[in-house]
């Protein structure tokens, strides 16, 4: 029996349309390894430093399936791109780059040579930082099959260790596929996989009659008409996979009942009660259940043990007598003052900052641990990124920040600032909240408060 790789594009796609939440993107990508997918392709990094916080995490949670994640089309977007996944136990880098004259031509400005050159220099950079390096050849069943087979050629030359090719624009019919893909195979010594398009219907027909001419693996997708089902691929090779001489690591079973469970979950198919991805919808209010509480906070990305929950629910509960309902940004701040307070390990002794529109910001914070005063330095673009780096300076250790917030808590030039830090160690999410008529004093007091409770715990 011939092994197949099934390569899994499903956060891609499901990003593109919805607004996940961390803790969303993470259950997608355990799923997508649960149920036997061998590769999980994540989606270009775009804002680089929530996506990397992201993408670090599912790439440490991840343990058997191969993390691939696009690497883009310069040297300094693939150096991100591998920052963000090299914790890995399987990494992957992945080149995805035209062949198509049209897509070539207006796409890219390019004629042919150019292309392979771009190519052969991209793979060979992503070659530079691991092993496996995948190239994708998008738009591959409009181009020539000569100048098809010399793109790929160049990409495996270059260090490209699978290469793939994509219908994107859904032109083969079953009948075609079996002599595209041999004509690929009979040159190509480097694994390679399909990716069909499903704008005809054809996509799992297709997949199949690849696999019968030799092809080594199949992208596809839980979401999107447009593309290859994973669940109707996993059908038909339960069926017929041992016909065919080939078998994968799908488990049929935690397949239909993962996928239904992400569908129901992540495609808007939610409770008025469910947290949303929107960063001001509102979901809770004065008739708000203690279930429902756990239920925001977890998705969230808190953990919470009981008495916190319930402080949590009485805070929320004694706010509504005030206001309507709570919105999430509300409910970040609650947790912030009501849960996981802790003993102060590391306290504020005094701080010292510059701020310029002409240079880089400076920042001395002295701080105090177990009678000992410390002292540390930073500098970084602005007021508070440099207090930070000196606390950092102070403990000797950098944490993921994960989210930062400012706001006004009272009108007037004199208002007093509220800021809310959010620190992610090992995988969990650990809140902090300062207060201050001075919002650099109010974001060191918020980033200790939440570093307490690490040392804490």
């Amino acid at each position: 029996m011939r092994k197949i790789t099934v390569s899994d594009y499903s956060l891609k796609v499901i990003s593109a349309n919805e607004k996940l939440l961390f803790r969303e993107k993470l259950a997608l990508s355990l799923s997508v390894e649960r149920y036997g997918a061998d590769v999980i392709e994540l989606p270009s990094v775009k804002n680089e430093k929530e996506d990397s916080i992201i993408f670090k995490t599912i790439s440490k949670s991840v343990k058997n399936a191969t993390i691939c994640i696009p690497g883009g089309q310069t040297k300094e977007s693939i150096e991100k791109a591998y920052e963000c996944i090299k914790e890995a136990p399987k990494a992957r880098l992945q080149i995805s780059l035209p062949v198509s004259t049209v897509q070539m031509e207006y796409g890219y400005a390019m004629k042919g040579p150019k292309m392979l050159e771009l190519i052969a220099s991209l793979v060979s950079h992503a070659r530079s930082f691991t092993e496996d390096v995948e190239f994708q050849a998008l738009d591959a069943t409009r181009c020539t099959t000569d100048f098809l087979v010399e793109a790929l050629e160049c990409a495996v030359k270059a260090g490209a260790s699978v290469v793939s090719v994509c219908d994107n624009a859904s032109e083969l019919l079953p009948t075609e596929v079996e002599g595209f893909v041999k004509a690929i195979k009979s040159k190509i010594k480097a694994p390679l996989y399909v990716n069909f398009a499903n704008e005809l219907g054809l996509a799992n027909a297709n997949a199949i009659v690849a696999l019968t001419a030799g092809c080594d693996g199949v992208k596809t997708s839980a979401f999107g008409e447009e593309n290859l089902d994973i669940r109707v691929l996993a059908t038909s090779l339960k069926a017929k996979a041992e016909s065919l001489g080939v078998c994968t690591n799908l488990h049929f079973s935690e397949l239909q009942t993962d996928v239904q469970k992400l569908l129901d979950e992540i495609s808007g198919k939610k409770d008025k009660n469910d947290i949303l991805a929107n960063y001001d919808v509102v979901y809770l209010d004065k008739t708000c259940t203690m279930a429902q509480v756990e239920r925001a906070v977890h998705n969230l990305g808190y953990d919470l043990d009981a008495q916190d929950m319930g402080k949590v629910h009485i805070a929320i509960l004694r706010l509504c007598e005030k206001v309507s309902s709570v919105s999430k940004k509300e409910l970040e701040a609650i947790i912030a003052t009501t849960a996981l307070q802790v003993p102060e390990t590391f306290s504020l002794v005094s701080y010292i900052g510059t701020t310029s529109n002409k240079v880089n910001c400076v920042c001395n914070v002295v701080l105090e641990h177990n009678g000992v005063q410390i002292c540390g330095s930073g500098v970084g673009g602005g007021p508070i990124d440099s207090a930070f780096k000196a606390i950092e300076m102070c403990v000797g250790h950098s944490y993921e920040l994960d989210d930062f917030q400012i706001q006004a808590v009272s009108r007037g030039k004199d208002s007093l600032g509220s800021t809310i830090v959010k620190l992610r160690s090992n995988g969990k999410v650990y809140s902090g909240n300062g207060l201050s008529a001075d919002i650099c004093g109010a974001s060191i007091r918020a980033y200790l408060n939440a570093l307490n409770k690490i040392v804490y715990e």
